[in-house]
C-alpha cells in the first residue's frame, strides 16, 4: 500500500493545494509541502500534454532543491469543455462564466501526476468524464458567494459544494478532486522498482 511504500522516504508535495495536502493525511503521507509557482503558459493544445508537462516542470523544479532521494511529487489539473481549457476563473465574472458553461453539460477533467526520485522523473495522466445537472442562476449566485469557485480549475469543486450540481462522473472520483489516488500508487511501484518494503 502507499503508506508502506512511502513510511522510510522523505515525501515533497509540490502543490499549494488543501485537497491534495488531505488526500495525503487521508492515505496515512506526511509530506513536506513545497509549492511550485512555475510558469504554466503553454503552447500545447491537448489538455493530457497540458496536465503531464505543467507536473513534470513542478516536480524538476522543486526536485533542484532536495537530495535525490526524496520523492517530489507533483500534480497539474485542469477541466476542459468543447476544446477549451477552464482552470481557475480569475474573478466573480469568469467564474460565473464557466458554471454557465457547464452547466448541462459534460466536461473532461484531466490530472496529471510526475514523480522525481533519483534523478528519474515518470509521469502519467488520469482523465475522468464529470456531467452536470441544470444549474439555475440563482445557485450559480449562491456558489459563488460562497468563495469555494476561486482556486478550483472549472470554477468548482466536487467534494464541496459544487458537488451538488454533479450529476453523473465516468471515472476516477479523486481525479476530479485534483489527485488520481490508484494512478499515484502505480507511479509509486513503477519508480520505486524492487524497493524492499520494510
Amino acid at each position: 500500500m502507499i503508506h508502506d511504500l512511502l513510511k522510510t522516504k522523505r515525501v515533497i508535495l509540490a502543490s499549494a493545494s488543501p485537497r491534495r495536502k488531505e488526500l495525503f493525511r487521508m492515505l496515512g503521507i506526511k509530506a513536506i509541502p513545497k509549492p511550485s509557482n512555475i510558469d504554466e503558459n503553454t503552447h500545447y493544445t491537448s489538455p493530457a500534454k497540458i496536465v503531464t508537462v505543467h507536473a513534470i516542470n513542478k516536480a524538476r523544479h522543486i526536485a533542484t532543491d532536495y537530495d535525490p532521494r526524496c520523492i517530489v511529487v507533483a500534480a497539474d489539473t485542469i477541466v476542459y469543455h468543447d476544446k477549451t481549457v477552464l482552470g481557475k476563473p480569475e474573478d466573480e465574472n469568469q467564474a460565473r462564466r464557466y458554471l454557465r458553461r457547464l452547466s448541462g453539460e459534460t466536461h473532461c477533467v484531466y490530472t496529471g501526476i510526475a514523480i522525481s526520485y533519483c534523478t528519474k522523473v515518470i509521469s502519467a495522466y488520469e482523465r475522468t468524464n464529470v456531467t452536470f445537472n441544470h444549474i439555475s442562476e440563482q445557485d450559480i449566485s449562491s456558489y459563488i458567494a460562497t468563495d469555494e469557485p476561486f482556486d478550483k480549475a472549472g470554477a468548482y469543486g466536487i467534494q464541496g459544494f459544487g458537488g451538488q450540481f454533479v450529476k453523473k462522473i465516468n471515472g476516477c472520483y479523486f481525479n476530479v478532486m485534483g489527485f488520481p489516488i490508484a494512478l499515484f500508487y502505480q507511479l509509486l511501484q513503477e519508480v520505486l522498482g524492487n524497493e524492499t518494503v520494510s
